[in-house]
């Protein structure tokens, strides 16, 4: 068997694999909070990994190692703001969120949330923040499906049309079948590969290179700079790498764990997995990349495209199929990021948009179908702009954490912690801050001179507090549910 093969069967084993857990979510889901939310039934580890897998997609094993071995460790400040970030998030958004959106009228979506934390009767908030997630999502969705076809052209050879839709119709499957639970299921699972692929590979590296002293040795050779956290580096530079942590508090495919796990209380169990997840992973593809330079250097070969480096090293070090299950790492997560956005998007288009307009009264069941047919609608779209193989696409990633993080970040956190935002308050913030970031990104010298999520952040921000002080007129159902909410997080911390 040629190793393309052994690689092969891997991969598909993988993503076999991933279809049977979506079969097993499938039977499991009989209602749409089930479908959407997973009946707020998730464990720690599964809540913390699937938004680990969630959030990271191809960069931790391709972006990050590729930046880490052109650049050096001037590269690792973007690593540093999002382990940061994230830490933040799950400190100050995860009890809250959970609490508050079960006060709140057993919110199921983070549109619904804003919509029944705010009493906003005129439903602009609830379907503007929809529509930003159905927009931007299925735009994502598709840089992730661009991602997928180039995978499989790039690792085996197939046509880029053929990668796209295997990668397109397993996601697809699994998603529509299984709904959230499939999609954190399989994302626990995802999560693992990735982190046990980034262990493994760097350790073994190490071998050949000779160990610690002489990988650093080697790595001093090629450029001492590479080893510099700071050589290089400017203030802004290092502020727009770290800023990117930012972005956490408003990106809806993370947060919208944080509304599913089991209680308050397992909050703080999933964030010490998931941040020592995100800690070691991180610090795996960053050894990675060094490791890299160091082997590609004492053999006087070269790398052609950096953003292969683990690929490479994976083909090097091990047997054919374990070089498999190392690709299967790098689809995972590409896979992993697809279907949390499918199902956010799935979600914002029957919960926050359809819902909203039509009123409905539709059963359960039927919103299940509709929300699988959502799926189906939004998958399609994302194929549809995938198969040409638009780049600008891939170029939308960045923007897109930046909007999202620019315009709902603020707000999340505003509801949580401020009794007096508005309605008003909060549209009037997530309008700005989506189109400073926008604006800002769009603009060449402003975007190289600072990522556009810090002026967002902070504009909405203060036009969200702003407006809302205007706006404001005491409401005692809305301060009701803040003070339930503060006394129930206090009661659970007592315990």
């Amino acid at each position: 068997m040629s190793d393309n093969m052994f690689q092969l069967v891997a991969i598909l084993i993988y993503m076999i694999a991933m279809l049977v857990i979506g079969w097993y979510a499938f039977r499991k889901t009989s209602n749409l909070t089930d479908y959407m939310l997973g009946g707020r039934s998730l464990g720690p580890a599964v809540t913390a990994l699937s938004a680990g897998a969630a959030d990271m997609s191809g960069w931790l094993l391709m972006g990050l190692p590729g930046a880490i071995y052109a650049s050096g460790l001037i590269e690792a400040w973007i690593a540093i703001g999002l382990t940061v970030g994230a830490y933040l998030n799950w400190l100050f958004v995860a009890p809250r969120l959970r609490m508050y959106t079960q006060v709140s009228n057993d919110s199921i979506t983070i549109p619904s949330y804003l919509d029944n934390r705010l009493k906003d009767k005129t439903k602009l908030l609830r379907i503007a923040s929809g529509l930003i997630i159905l927009v931007f999502f299925t735009f994502y969705v598709s840089s992730g499906m661009v991602a997928g076809g180039v995978f499989f052209e790039s690792s085996f050879g197939y046509n880029y049309h053929t990668g796209l839709l295997l990668t397109s119709g397993v996601v697809i499957a699994y998603t529509l079948f299984g709904g959230f639970l499939a999609v954190s299921y399989t994302d626990f699972i995802q999560g693992l590969v990735m982190f046990l692929a980034l262990i493994i590979v760097p350790i073994f590296g190490l071998f050949l290179t000779g160990g610690f002293s002489e990988t650093a040795t080697s790595i001093h050779e090629v450029n001492p700079k590479l080893l510099s956290l700071f050589s290089g580096a400017t203030l802004t530079g290092v502020i727009s790498t770290v800023a990117w942590g930012l972005g956490y508090f408003g990106q809806p495919h993370i947060i919208v764990r944080f509304m599913a796990i089991k209680s308050v209380k397992e909050t703080k169990q999933a964030r010490r997995i998931g941040i020592g997840w995100m800690f070691l992973s991180l610090f795996g593809a960053i050894a990675t990349a060094l490791v890299g330079i160091a082997y590609y250097h004492q053999n006087g070969l070269t790398l052609k495209n950096p953003e292969t480096v683990f690929i490479a090293l994976g083909q090097i070090l091990f047997h054919p199929f374990i070089a498999g299950i190392m690709l299967a790492a790098i689809l995972a997560a590409i896979m992993s990021t697809i279907s949390s956005q499918l199902i956010v998007t799935s979600s914002a288009l029957v919960e926050d948009i359809y819902k909203a307009v039509f009123k409905t009264n539709a059963s359960d069941k039927q919103y299940v179908f509709l929300g699988r047919m959502a799926v189906l609608l939004v998958s399609v779209l994302a194929m549809y702009l995938a198969w040409e193989q638009d780049n600008k696409i891939l170029d939308l990633v960045s923007f897109a954490w930046a909007g999202f993080g620019a315009a709902f970040g603020p707000i999340i956190l505003l509801t949580l912690y401020w009794k007096k935002i508005t309605n008003w308050g909060a549209l009037a913030g997530m309008i700005t801050g989506a189109a400073t970031a926008y604006i800002w990104g769009s603009n060449e010298h402003l975007h190289a001179a600072l990522y556009e999520i810090v002026p967002g952040f902070i504009i909405c921000l203060v036009v969200a507090v702003i407006v809302s002080l205007i706006t404001y007129k005491p409401n005692p159902e809305i301060e009701d549910e803040f003070d339930r909410t503060i006394e129930l997080l206090e009661q659970e911390k007592r315990g």
